[in-house]
């Protein structure tokens, strides 16, 4: 199955997130077969708007929720919330997922 998880940083945390985030990249790499996709947030100017978007692969919802709680962001107590919604992949790189009823 398929989890997006969508996380926010705690107010004014951009020090602490700059401080973990080689061992948060460290985490990325190592758990890449997992990731459809990640990334922070942006505000429109490209600045970091203090959270970021996870799209993996895991068996269900408490898998995923162990995911990101090895995440150095989440043990570092970066995150004021962690949202974790199952998501249904329908298109990645414009290639179609989709199962058409014939």
């Amino acid at each position: 199955m398929t989890y997006f998880i969508e996380t926010f940083d705690k107010p004014s945390h951009q020090a602490r997130r700059q401080e973990l985030r080689p061992a948060h990249l460290d985490f990325l790499q190592n758990n890449a077969h997992r990731l459809l996709a990640c990334g922070a947030k942006l505000h429109e100017d490209g600045k970091d708007q203090g959270g970021g978007v996870y799209i993996i692969t895991a068996e269900n919802e408490q898998e995923a929720r162990a995911f990101i709680e090895a995440d150095p962001f989440y043990q570092g107590d970066l995150f004021a919330e962690v949202r974790i919604t199952r998501w249904r992949k329908a298109y990645v790189d414009g290639k179609s997922f989709l199962q058409v009823a014939s």
